[in-house]
């Protein structure tokens, strides 16, 4: 155990570690999050707690998961079967964030996807941010 009470391996798990690349190869995905304002590592995900984020603000120590789904154009049956899988990784990656001290984020890109994931989880009202330079 380190001076913090907390062990090494602990502490490297939660070390923000630069991945070489976006991984997914979806470009929109990958322009939506290397524009994140103050994004430490454009160009790349970072892998925090065994997870790739999307981004990070190393600044505010905050990861960002982002969602690009073209959500308006989805008929309103697929809209719920995508919150509902959504909201379930959100909740588990934000808890992955939290456990290492980092606050979290979701980019979307339409306030209508903002509204259906606050809908459907209450507690991600204020995590979410609709991506205007998206």
């Amino acid at each position: 155990m380190g001076p913090t009470g907390i062990s090494e391996r602990e502490r490297r798990r939660c070390e923000p570690v630069p991945a070489k690349r976006h991984l997914g190869g979806n470009k929109l995905h990958d322009k939506c999050a290397d524009r994140i304002p103050n994004n430490s590592f454009p160009g790349r995900d970072v892998f925090v707690n065994g997870k790739n984020f999307d981004a990070l603000q190393l600044a505010t120590r905050t990861l960002w998961e982002v969602k690009t789904d073209n959500f308006d154009t989805y008929p309103p049956d697929l809209r719920e079967i995508v919150i509902e899988s959504q909201v379930e990784k959100l909740r588990h990656e934000r808890a992955l964030a939290l456990a290492c001290g980092f606050d979290f984020r979701i980019g979307v890109r339409s306030p209508a996807h903002k509204e259906a994931l606050e809908f459907a989880a209450r507690d991600l009202n204020g995590l979410i941010v609709v991506m205007d330079w998206c």
